[in-house]
């Protein structure tokens, strides 16, 4: 078995940071003013941002299937015979499920790990399974290894308001409630249990109160102190600074990673999102 490992721009590196590794990755779509940019390539990160603040509509979409099969159909003639796909989750994107369908168009196997959410827990993923990989581990190991990890997973995210979540689909029905709701501090959640979806996770009327429903969350953690804990952000250092500071006072030996939100997902967020993320990779 010879195994090309691929991924995605949800883990909000690009396509050229990720040949760097060995890794093959595709941009996801994002689309403004009827034009459609490849993430992190025709689009940059401070390109994005400006769209936000200029109030400009965008969408996203999974990478282009054209794309995809003329990769694939390339690792097939370099003499690969499997691909081991690790992309946005499903509850988001149907990028999992175009990398299956051109895989088997090609004559390639397939293997899809669903990480159930985006950013660095699937950045995680794709990158240990070609760790182990390349050090002889059998596949059904590097499998085990990553659902493992992927169980321990949560991603939980504080809004300004949800009005980019509701426009762009990505809500489960109950959530999608909130976005008429007024004087709250939505607090939204995905992992494993609402299968990549995002659904609601608790409903405070501040910010202050929305940042201890999340800290209550990680101290309710057994293995907290082995986490790793990213804080990501859309516009927001200075809020997410203070909101690492008040995790790591408030939970000893933690150490929060401030990090940019990836921008397919910032784009359904709006400016102001907290997303904290979490996960455990001793699991």
């Amino acid at each position: 078995m010879k195994v090309a490992f691929v991924t995605d721009t949800g883990t909000g590196m690009s396509p050229e940071q990720w040949k760097q590794e060995g890794i093959y990755c595709f941009p996801l779509q994002i689309e403004c003013d009827g034009i459609s940019y490849d993430e992190l390539e025709t689009m940059n990160y401070h390109q994005f941002i400006q769209n936000l603040h200029q109030k400009k509509i965008m969408k996203t979409s999974l990478p282009k299937l054209g794309h995809i099969e003329d990769c694939f159909q390339a690792i097939k003639d370099q003499g690969y015979d499997t691909v081991f796909c690790v992309p946005i989750c499903r509850g988001l994107s149907g990028a999992m499920d175009a990398m299956e369908m051109m895989a088997r168009q090609v004559g390639l196997e397939f293997i899809g790990i669903d990480c159930y959410v985006t950013a660095v827990l699937q950045a995680t993923c794709i990158r240990l399974a070609k760790q182990l990989y390349d050090k002889g581990v059998s596949m059904d190991i590097i499998v085990a290894k990553l659902q493992a990890i992927i169980e321990t997973g949560d991603t939980i995210l504080i809004f300004e308001d949800l009005q980019h979540m509701r426009r762009g689909g990505r809500l489960t029905p109950a959530a999608a409630l909130l976005g008429g709701l007024l004087r709250i501090k939505p607090v939204l959640h995905l992992n494993i249990s609402t299968q990549g979806k995002v659904d609601v996770m608790a409903k405070p009327r501040t910010l202050s109160k929305a940042q201890s429903v999340v800290i209550e969350r990680l101290k309710a953690r057994t293995t907290i102190h082995e986490d790793t804990v990213f804080l990501a952000h859309v516009d927001a250092q200075k809020n997410a600074e203070a909101f690492a500071k008040k995790i790591e006072t408030e939970i000893e030996g933690v150490h929060v990673h401030v990090i940019d939100l990836v921008s397919a997902v910032g784009v359904h967020t709006g400016l102001g999102c907290l997303a904290l993320q979490v996960f455990d990779t001793k699991a």
